[in-house]
């Protein structure tokens, strides 16, 4: 199936409660789009659907970049694990001249373009696992992707060398337990609802920090 029909016929447009400016495909409920990429992709105890979520981190994150366009604006701007594209977008609402998108999964991308063009805005949505590279990014966006130890350790590294050589760094987290406890800057925290098919609560304390070049 192609993934953009896949995408359009398991979500509905809707807008994050804390990023009300912004519309997205997005599922109702887990279990069902969960059942239906396996389904799709033939394929079974497969990761939660990622890119059909609006995650806390990147609500806080896309809401920091809407109330201080001054991050982005005029710059090149990636976005890491872009998921549903949400802060991507936020990205070039808020004047990122060129706006990329880093994703891995090919219905994230799917998903990502539809988003892009429900919100007026081109994102540039790429396949590649971009760890390691550094494409001389002006500002480097990252919503919650502290989730796991593996890819936060690899993460963090590679943020803080970009830091160091001179991008601006910023990171949504809600608390993620391998997010990293020094060498970061808060900037922002909000209370962002979330659903309990996703999260042990229904608000999340989400903060927006800096990164300090390693």
């Amino acid at each position: 199936m192609d993934p953009v029909i896949f995408v359009r016929r398991n979500t509905a447009i809707t807008a994050p409660p804390l990023v009300p400016e912004i519309r997205l495909h997005l599922a109702t409920e887990i279990t069902p789009i969960w059942q239906a990429t396996e389904a799709t992709l033939e394929a079974s105890n497969l990761p939660p659907p990622y890119w059909a979520f609006a995650w806390p981190g990147g609500q806080a994150l896309a809401r920091y970049i809407l109330d201080h366009p001054q991050e982005v604006a005029g710059k090149s701007v990636l976005d890491f694990g872009a998921g549903s594209g949400l802060v991507a977008i936020a990205a070039a609402k808020a004047g990122g001249v060129t706006v990329i998108a880093a994703e891995i999964d090919a219905l994230a991308l799917a998903a990502i373009e539809l988003n892009a063009v429900a919100n007026g805005v081109f994102v540039e949505a790429i396949a590649n696992d971009i760890i390691g590279t550094n494409g001389r990014w002006d500002t480097v966006l990252a919503g919650d992707m502290c989730y796991e130890r593996p890819l936060a350790m690899r993460l963090t590294t590679w943020l803080r060398g970009l830091a160091s050589e001179g991008a601006r760094v910023l990171i949504g987290d809600p608390g993620r337990n391998y997010f990293p406890q020094g060498g970061v800057q808060r900037l922002a925290t909000y209370e962002v609802p979330t659903s309990r098919d996703l999260e042990d609560r229904e608000m999340r304390e989400t903060s927006v920090y800096g990164i300090s070049p390693g």
